[in-house]
């Protein structure tokens, strides 16, 4: 990136001036460009972009720009936009940040070759000025990643607060943990949550910690505010979805317009409500005529993003799209089965105030409930405890 930024500078003649690039940055040059690329508009960050990638006037191909991550399709105008110079940049980030120390907790991973994705057809798509311009108006990412790469490389003066970039990984057991995510992937979703919660993730349930258990991952989830749930699938698929509000156990669908889902592999996509339901979150659990499981999206049997109660397998069905997202199939195959899962609570800790409440221990503690069903041992006071009224 050091060198795309010198190359790019010598290029700029914003004046008519110059007859060739010159073989030293000029002042001017270098303030003209650091100005756009730091502060100026889609437009004037383009012209130094495009630049920064090639020395010629005209349209560059698809190869020599790589779109956020190095695993990542992006459609521009009807074209894939898959790009070499996105991978140096994330790659200089990501270096940047671990030498400074201000990775925060995360790890980071060899990106992906993104020729391995996308054939070489795909590759060949000739990108302007005005593709250029579409993309970085369109990923926002790409002018904060470079004004960190520059403000950190050069110990100027950073005016974003990276608290906002990168949250603080919080794993409150006394053990190593490796995430499924890396740093770049924590920061293309941390970027679409609500602001006030992207300074902190903590982890709440990772099934090699916790357990293959449906009962264990409700009972650690729930009351406990937003949370980020991904999967691994036996594909190699990531994705997840963002819940807004605290994960409750009932029979009703739940949460509001601000819940997502997400893919992060093969392809990094975030996939927001289309308004058309309001078929935001679903957990139920011990239901003998409903669905027993966790849900994002679509409907009973047929959701954009389905952890069955017998944990370790799911569904992912969107013909063609999610009703409730607009998301596709997320996994690799419609019912899938996974390995890995999840859950981050966002944001800092939900303060709740212990309530008296009439229900038994085993209605809240799911776990002893189904180790109770397990042993074939039946529950004594069930049909004769009133029903609590918020259960009316």
């Amino acid at each position: 990136m050091v060198t795309r930024l010198f190359e790019g500078m010598r290029r700029v003649d914003l004046m008519g001036k110059v007859k060739g690039p010159s073989e030293n940055v000029s002042q001017e040059q270098f303030t003209v460009s650091m100005s756009h690329l730091l502060k100026g508009n889609s437009e004037e960050k383009s012209l130094v972009i495009m630049k920064m990638i090639s020395a010629t006037e005209g349209p560059v191909k698809a190869r020599e720009v790589q779109k956020v991550t190095g695993h990542n399709r992006n459609m521009i105008n009807g074209k894939i936009v898959v790009f070499k110079f996105t991978e140096d940049l994330v790659g200089s980030l990501v270096h940047v940040l671990n030498y400074r120390q201000e990775l925060r907790g995360w790890t980071q991973k060899q990106a992906l070759d993104g020729e391995k994705l996308l054939g070489p057809e795909q590759l060949a798509h000739d990108c302007d000025r005005a593709v250029i311009e579409d993309w970085v108006f369109r990923t926002p990412h790409v002018a904060v990643f470079l004004s960190v790469v520059i403000h950190r490389g050069f110990l100027l003066h950073l005016s974003l607060d990276l608290a906002t970039l990168i949250p603080e990984r919080q794993v409150d057991l006394g053990r190593e943990f490796a995430s499924i995510l890396d740093v770049l992937s924590v920061v293309y979703i941390n970027s679409h949550l609500p602001g006030e919660w992207r300074h902190r993730w903590r982890l709440l349930f990772a099934s090699e910690l916790h357990g293959h258990s449906f009962a264990q991952l409700c009972g650690l989830i729930t009351h406990r505010g937003p949370c980020v749930m991904l999967l691994e699938d036996r594909d190699s698929h990531v994705f997840g979805g963002f819940a807004s509000c605290s994960w409750e156990v009932k029979p009703q669908f739940q949460g509001d317009d601000r819940c997502f889902l997400f893919s992060i592999f093969p392809r990094m996509a975030v996939y927001t409500c289309t308004g058309y339901n309001d078929h935001y979150m679903y957990l139920n659990h011990g239901q003998q005529t409903i669905p027993n499981g966790l849900g994002m999206g679509g409907q009973h049997s047929y959701f954009g993003l389905w952890i069955d109660f017998d944990f370790g397998k799911g569904h992912s069905k969107a013909k063609p799209t999610c009703t409730t997202y607009n998301s596709p199939q997320l996994s690799a195959q419609e019912d899938f089965r996974f390995e890995r899962m999840e859950v981050w609570a966002v944001g800092d800790a939900l303060v709740t105030q212990p309530a008296k409440s009439s229900k038994s221990i085993l209605d809240v503690d799911l776990e002893a409930q189904s180790l109770l069903e397990i042993s074939g041992r039946s529950r004594h006071s069930e049909g004769l405890r009133e029903v609590p009224e918020e259960d009316q």
